[in-house]
């Protein structure tokens, strides 16, 4: 609450600064150190929502939603500096940064602030840009750090932390070396580790990207996790991670596909996945996907999810989507009774069983 009561203030005392100098005396232009901030900022913005139906655990649930309403402020400061600030109205703050080239061309840059981490190909993708309505696969969720973690909390795939990147040899080589905090958006870190990040990309021609990214680091639990018991609240943990895919993208058709590991403390966790986007139609896309993932592998709590669907572009970067998702895994609630009837704990346990979803969604962005 401190933080949004804080974030608001800063706003209307923004706000209250523009009015300020966008109205003028009489007859007096604006300085003209405004007029050309004014003409540098950028706003974008983006909303995504729609209708989910889910068959889980024997149950019905069907709800309208709003998942995302993002507020979008770009500075382009100068030819070597930019900035950049992102709010999400229906959650929080998610990203706030400023990044500096130190060289001519695109060799070197370093960016501090809250960003997403270097870590998958997807994670660094925008959920505008991702082919599925529930977007990352379960194990770039899990393991980038995107919600599903409850040791880590939700993190939103990003992170307080200092990163140099840059690209080379015409732009088919690109690099990301990053230090993070590895706590989450909008936190302190929980230890005095630090988490390294890295990611390697390279384009053999320029439709296809071959990638390969990893992450040391220790973790600092905030919760209990049923994929990983043996770790209790508070403690530090070893947190390590890698991944290795492809994404090929030509006229439309688009194939994307990640191997992942994850090591948290002793449990080891392990996936993959594969997504495609096929024209078929002016602005209409078939799209499919399947992933599964492995979050305990001694225990073997593999979770396999297919999607099918279809999306249709209507403007620009614009939408609506319809997709079949189906797993044969999930996490289900259960509650412990005592002998007369009385609830005594709660929890939640990994299990086997059909789920099926039908999800629409709208998607809505300015440029």
């Amino acid at each position: 609450m401190q933080m949004k009561s804080t974030f608001l203030a800063v706003i209307l005392c923004l706000t209250g600064l523009g009015c300020a100098y966008a109205q003028p005396p009489k007859n007096q232009p604006l300085p003209d150190w405004t007029q050309d901030l004014m003409k540098r900022v950028q706003v974008d913005g983006y909303a995504q929502g729609g209708f989910a139906y889910e068959h889980t655990g024997g149950e019905d649930v069907n709800s309208f939603n709003m998942k995302r309403a993002f507020l979008i402020v770009a500075v382009p400061i100068s030819d070597r500096w930019f900035a950049m600030f992102m709010h999400d109205f229906s959650s929080e703050v998610h990203e706030y940064w400023a990044s500096y080239r130190f060289t001519n061309n695109k060799a070197l840059s370093a960016k501090l602030g809250q960003f997403k981490n270097a870590y998958t190909i997807e994670n660094a993708m925008s959920p505008t840009e991702l082919e599925a309505i529930d977007v990352c696969s379960e194990g770039v969720t899990y393991l980038a750090g995107c919600g599903s973690d409850r040791l880590m909390g939700t993190q939103y795939g990003r992170d307080l932390g200092l990163e140099l990147f840059g690209e080379t040899n015409s732009g088919k080589l690109a690099y990301h070396l990053g230090i993070m905090n590895g706590q989450g958006v909008n936190k302190k870190d929980g230890n005095n580790e630090k988490d390294f990040i890295g990611k390697l990309e390279f384009k053999p021609i320029p439709e296809l990207t071959i990638a390969a990214t990893g992450q040391l680091g220790r973790g600092h639990a905030v919760d209990r996790s049923v994929y990983n018991p043996n770790v209790a609240i508070g403690e530090d943990y070893k947190r390590n991670r890698w991944s290795a895919g492809f994404f090929y993208k030509t006229d439309g058709f688009k194939l994307r596909g990640e191997y992942l590991e994850g090591r948290d403390k002793d449990v080891t966790s392990r996936g993959a996945y594969v997504t495609t986007v096929v024209p078929i139609g002016k602005g209409v896309d078939l799209v499919g996907s399947y992933d599964f993932f492995n979050y305990n592998v001694k225990e073997d709590m593999t979770q396999h999810k297919f999607i099918a669907g279809l999306q249709y572009w209507f403007y620009k970067r614009c939408r609506i989507q319809l997709q079949y998702v189906y797993k044969n895994a999930s996490l289900q609630d259960y509650t412990i009774y005592n002998p007369m009837g009385d609830p005594v704990a709660t929890g939640k346990a990994f299990t086997h069983g059909a789920n099926h979803a039908l999800l629409c969604q709208l998607q809505i962005r300015l440029k």
